[in-house]
């Protein structure tokens, strides 16, 4: 009787709670084949409400400690962001269900793991089935661990699993159950009218997607889910196929849930977060690797500072889905070669450049539009006629009168890319020189520098091949170009 009696007081708690609170609205990111051109996926977000009574948040396999060192450590990353979502959609009147599998003896006399177990049977619409689906776009065959050397994997038996419990920056209330149990899941749902299921912590490419209580079993029995992607991190390493960064790894299987399984939100549409600058990057060629780079980098470098990115790649020269997602971006990242796009596609960037909005371009993107061979001169205020050979070293220098610039605030120079020289003078008469590069005895050619145009603010360098992306002074150029055309704060870290 105390047991239902707590189970019944806590269902009228989170009633009233959320009759106070106002729904969710949230944008439900999802990727979908372009209609009538093979091969091309579009990114797709569909605003949503949900009830904050509707929903839960289900917090998977968040450990106190892991056998692969360097998922622990990205485990502790991420958890204060887990709690601090977890503590506003409690506060909202959702259910908060916790499930570090594999530790439910550490658990065994805590008021959640009761409030679990007790909630009545419900028998779900078919058998449980967490195999099959479309293969994952990485290779994790490996247990996918990226320490050097690789960390023992234990098998439960003869070598033990390490976790033990929760990891204790997350916060467990009494009234959240706590459970490894996909029926227990479903019971907990069903016997609160809960429709929408969020779904947050690790691996993206293994127990979010595989166990019991997660994304596969429950969308296969009816319950709408959606995946928090800034609140996840996956399994991978790069030494495995596609041979990306671990960012990369992740935002891949984030993007095959996307496509395959349910769509993904951020967590500051739930918290009461200020809006976050959205920093759309645009990749459309085929000679620097870019659409690897670039979305590796907003992972790594933009979105721990708080900005909400989106990547858009296309390897068709005369075509670029998905480019409404302008509409809603602050900043525009463009790295293209030589596209031929058709009139409709290239009206939405000139919209964007006339109605002087940020631009930050990089190295091709000076030729980037065949059918617009004006924006270089017009837009970034350069010369672009070609370059210098490849295989040689190009030295960079920071320009001594704009030293103070916020763009090269921690950029050290001198240094060294491998990528070739651009020949890019004269530049227009609105720039600001900022780098400069020489490439054995040929002249100088400006490599970074700053425009305006229709009083937007414009950044260009030449840098930009994948080698660049290792430097640690092209990734502090990078990010702070970005955040001064955002005309935020420039924050080095």
């Amino acid at each position: 009787m105390a047991i239902r009696s707590l189970l019944l007081a806590s269902l009228l708690l989170c009633t009233t709670v959320a009759a106070a609170n106002p729904s969710y609205r949230l944008d439900l990111r999802t990727r979908a084949p372009v209609g009538g051109v093979g091969g091309l996926i579009e990114v797709v977000e569909k605003p949503a409400e949900w009830a904050p009574s509707e929903t839960a948040l289900v917090i998977c396999d968040m450990w106190d400690t892991h056998w692969c060192k360097s998922a622990s450590e990205r485990t502790a990353l991420v958890a204060p962001r887990i709690d601090k979502l977890a503590k506003s959609m409690r506060a909202n009147g959702s259910l908060i269900i916790h499930a570090p599998s594999d530790t439910m003896k550490f658990y065994a006399e805590a008021p959640g793991r009761r409030l679990a177990i007790a909630a009545p049977k419900v028998e779900p619409p078919s058998p449980p089935n967490r195999t099959g689906g479309p293969a994952l776009p990485i290779d994790d065959k490996d247990n996918g661990c990226d320490d050097l050397p690789q960390c023992v994997i234990p098998n439960g038996k003869t070598i033990p699993y390490p976790w033990k419990r929760q990891i204790s920056t997350i916060e467990i209330a009494d009234t959240d159950p706590i459970t490894d149990n996909g029926q227990e899941v479903y019971n907990l749902l069903k016997q609160r009218g809960i429709k929408h299921l969020l779904v947050c912590g690790v691996h993206t490419n293994m127990c979010i997607l595989h166990r019991s209580f997660a994304i596969k079993q429950m969308t296969r029995w009816g319950i709408d889910c959606a995946l928090v992607r800034d609140c996840t991190d996956a399994m991978y390493n790069p030494r495995r196929a596609p041979f990306v960064s671990h960012a990369c790894g992740t935002g891949m299987v984030i993007e095959y849930i996307e496509q395959f399984w349910c769509p993904s939100i951020l967590s500051t549409q739930i918290l009461a977060d200020a809006k976050p600058t959205k920093v759309l990057l645009i990749s459309a060629e085929q000679e620097y690797g870019a659409k690897e780079t670039l979305p590796a980098f907003a992972k790594e470098v933009l979105e721990p500072l708080g900005y909400a990115t989106q990547h858009i790649n296309s390897d068709d020269v005369k075509s670029i889905a998905g480019l409404d997602a302008l509409k809603d971006a602050d900043v525009l990242v463009l790295f293209l070669r030589r596209r031929e796009l058709p009139e409709d596609q290239l009206a939405k960037f000139k919209a964007w450049f006339e109605a002087g909005k940020p631009v930050v371009a990089l190295r091709t993107a000076s030729h980037g539009f065949q059918t617009y061979l004006e924006f270089d001169k017009q837009v970034l205020g350069g010369s672009y006629t070609n370059h210098y050979g490849k295989g040689g070293i190009t030295k960079i220098t920071i320009d001594e009168k704009a030293k103070d610039h916020p763009i090269l605030r921690g950029v050290k120079g001198p240094f060294e890319s491998n990528g070739s020289l651009y020949k890019v003078n004269p530049l227009g008469p609105n720039t600001t020189p900022l780098l400069t590069g020489t490439f054995q005895d040929k002249p100088p050619e400006p490599v970074a520098w700053t425009n305006t145009y229709k009083g937007g603010r414009i950044f260009y360098t030449s840098l930009g091949h994948a080698d660049d992306f290792k430097l640690p002074q092209f990734r502090t150029l990078l990010s702070n170009a970005i955040q001064w055309a955002a005309d935020k704060p420039v924050t080095v870290k």
